[in-house]
């Protein structure tokens, strides 16, 4: 099945761009583009994170856990002989 030309999907181009950038102006004006940037940064900011932080805990060594700990032995406090 071939799909013409105007279907094909590829990197955006220029005018595309432009086109897009200008419609999100429209929809949320210029007032709320700096502050919709900013919470988008936040949200990458925080998706790297905890990225780095699952990343982290899978290549860490694994610790003793209580199951795995050896028990302690049973004492009798001094002078209950």
């Amino acid at each position: 099945m071939n799909f013409p030309a105007r279907f094909a999907v590829g990197p955006l181009g220029t005018t595309e761009i432009l086109v897009l950038l200008f419609i999100i102006l429209l929809l949320f004006g210029a007032r709320k583009l700096p502050e919709l940037a900013r919470g988008l940064g936040k949200a990458k900011n925080e998706f790297q994170k905890a990225s780095a932080e699952v990343d982290k805990e899978i290549n860490s060594p694994e610790e003793p856990t209580a199951t795995t700990a050896k028990p302690r032995e049973a004492t009798t406090p001094p002078g209950n002989n």
